[in-house]
């Protein structure tokens, strides 16, 4: 990819880990998906110095765009837009028509706080948002900060810049009046045509995909020209490729050598994830969950996006045997003969939500998270689902999990998530 751009994320309590970095990830997706390099991700705490050498380093590594987030509010410690103008030479200027659109936005905000107060700090910091480099691009505000973009200086030696806010709800918002600045846009042009394809599945290790990998090399005769990623995350092995529309070919036939050799274990080849899946399989569907040791995750996963109430019915957290006997009807012999964390326990819990909740599907989950709980039958990171389909005979299954509790936690609800499609695929 012929343009290059890298990220800066400024905020002493980024720096610190105080508060995780949601701005890089997503800034270099988004330019990745336009055919955009990304080269770096860079992290700084609030301070000229520090913001002038993030700004350099990627300068000298001779990326063509810059995106920097975070350090645009009215506070002291607020200083991107002064340390990129004073590295760039340009002197700040008060935009005053910008500066009436923050008062606007301001009084908005205090209008709903009846005990707020007009004050000089507040109008010094209306004022010290307007303030905009020479012949810089101003970008709407979606707070109260304005985004920023800069074009590259004469010499060549500073690319263009874009500075955005740090709250991620703000810079998304900005993103697409961003896009289409006139320094951004210009820069933009240069990029390549770049089509980007995702390839996801569960159960296959890395391992065995980079095999495949190297024996794809043999085989694809245009192998060079196609750019390959993977990541393992909670079982789940994803392969994004990403290559010019004139090596679909090569894609092609890389995508058919994978799909012989793992394509049982292959769950997505358009991108969609697991979740994506469930969702489109419950359609017309109810369900329910019964979760012992995710503790609502399942739930809280199925609920995550947006139209789920029209498929999750409710949840059933049931910790404790009495609540598992008392809530989804489980007979305490069961508990008693087999242990909490069984396979009948697993189906009878599945059964109890599917008959009290009243749903299509139902499914359940009783395990040893850790650290402690563990024995030698059933060591930590047992964990037994089940599900319940009307009209279907119960399925029950045994896994055995690694890593810690918060581990098998989410590995656990992302196995849920795939029987879950397993069952839903096998009714349809």
């Amino acid at each position: 990819m012929a343009l290059r751009a890298g990220v800066v994320v400024t905020g002493t309590e980024v720096l610190a880990g105080r508060v995780s970095d949601q701005n890089g990830p997503w800034v270099s997706q988004r330019l990745l998906e336009m055919g955009v390099d990304v080269a770096h991700i860079t992290v700084c705490g609030d301070r000229p110095d520090d913001m002038t050498a993030q700004l350099q380093f990627l300068a000298d590594q001779r990326v063509d765009l810059i995106v920097t987030t975070g350090g645009l509010g009215p506070t002291a410690d607020d200083l991107t837009v002064a340390t990129v103008a004073a590295l760039y030479g340009l002197d700040l200027r008060l935009d005053a028509e910008l500066e009436r659109r923050i008062d606007s936005i301001v009084q908005r905000w205090r209008g709903r706080l009846s005990s707020a107060a007009d004050s000089e700090p507040l109008r010094a910091g209306i004022r010290k948002q307007a303030m905009v480099p020479d012949g810089a691009y101003s970008i709407s505000p979606t707070g109260t900060a304005p985004g920023v973009a800069i074009a590259a200086n004469e010499s060549g030696t500073l690319p263009t810049v874009l500075i955005l806010p740090g709250p991620p709800r703000e810079l998304q918002a900005m993103w697409h009046e961003a896009l289409e600045s006139a320094p951004i846009a210009r820069v933009l042009l240069r990029r390549a045509d770049v089509r980007q394809e995702t390839i996801r599945a569960y159960g296959l290790s890395e391992a065995d995909l980079a095999a495949t990998l190297r024996t794809a090399e043999q085989d694809v005769s245009g192998f060079g020209e196609l750019e390959i990623t993977t990541c393992l995350r909670l079982g789940e092995l994803e392969m994004v490729t990403r290559f010019a529309e004139s090596a679909a070919a090569d894609y092609d036939n890389l995508a058919s050598i994978v799909d012989r050799r793992h394509g049982s274990k292959i769950f997505s080849t358009d991108g969609s994830t697991i979740d994506d899946i469930v969702a489109l399989r419950l359609s017309g569907k109810r369900i329910a969950t019964a979760e012992s040791c995710t503790g609502g995750m399942i739930a809280a996963r199925l609920t995550d996006r947006a139209g789920s109430s029209a498929y999750v019915i409710g949840a059933v957290v049931s910790y404790a045997n009495e609540a598992k006997t008392g809530l989804l009807d489980v007979p305490a012999d069961i508990i008693d003969e087999h242990g909490a964390v069984s396979e009948p326990v697993a189906a009878s819990m599945a059964e109890g939500a599917l008959n009290r909740v009243g749903v299509d599907i139902a499914i359940s989950t009783s395990g040893i998270a850790g650290p402690g709980g563990g024995t030698e039958l059933k060591p930590v990171g047992t964990v037994c689902f089940g599900i319940a389909v009307a009209g279907r005979a119960t399925v029950a299954r045994t896994l055995r999990l690694p890593g810690d509790r918060a581990s098998v936690r989410a590995l656990s609800t992302t196995a849920a998530m795939h029987m879950l499609a397993e069952a839903l695929e096998s009714e349809g």
